[in-house]
């Protein structure tokens, strides 16, 4: 689990330039960069660093919106940040990690636009509250509030980072012609298997402990 900044993987792309230059000059300009790390803030959209390689320079705290894999899209066409990214960073702790079983599959992405956008899979960013010794004032844990940031890359040459519920993937081998749009609820529970109430192993010293219940 790291804290505020984490590695992701190396994704060749572009920075647009007018983020480069604080919005002042650069628009409609592209400069070749590498991913590098991702920053955590809460309250803020999640932040990316790059290697600028006509440069050598490291460029950080760009929102996905600063990005695209491909140049030939139009204007008109980009989306802006709050549809790329509907939710900000809930935590300074985050993991990143490839859901294997997800590894480059297609994918529709529903955005802001109430539109499924096709993309693929990239790699998923997750947050939590790890330091038991500090105030938990995040909403990380509590099981109707917490969201995974899945990043996808979407065909329009954007990325997106997008929760579970807002993303339907597709397995050329297990997922059927017909896919059923889900009509789920959210899960509202904190789920425990240890109910002291019930049973307890406290009392045995036997190593494949005898247990016993109690009235």
């Amino acid at each position: 689990m790291s804290f505020l900044v984490a590695n992701i993987p190396p994704i060749q792309c572009y920075v647009r330039r007018e983020y480069l230059y604080d919005f002042q000059q650069g628009f409609g300009e592209y400069e070749p960069c590498y991913w590098v790390s991702v920053k955590s803030i809460p309250g803020r959209a999640l932040y990316f660093e790059s290697f600028l390689t006509q440069y050598g320079a490291l460029y950080d705290k760009l929102p996905l919106s600063a990005y695209v894999w491909r140049t030939d899209t139009e204007p008109s066409e980009l989306h802006p940040l709050d549809t790329l990214e509907i939710w900000d960073a809930f935590s300074y702790h985050i993991t990143v990690l490839e859901k294997r079983t997800l590894h480059g599959l297609r994918c529709k992405a529903l955005l802001k636009d109430k539109e499924l956008h096709n993309g693929t899979y990239m790699f998923t960013i997750d947050s939590c509250h790890s330091d038991s010794n500090e105030l938990n004032v995040s909403l990380s844990e509590t099981p109707n509030e917490h969201k995974s940031f899945n990043i996808i890359r979407l065909d329009n040459g954007q990325f997106a980072a997008q929760p579970n519920n807002r993303v339907l993937f597709y397995d050329q081998s297990l997922t059927p012609k017909g896919v059923t749009i889900p009509d789920f609820k959210v899960s509202t529970h904190e789920f425990h298997c240890e109910d002291g109430l019930k049973w307890t192993a406290g009392d045995s010293t036997d190593f494949f402990y005898e247990l016993s219940s109690k009235q």
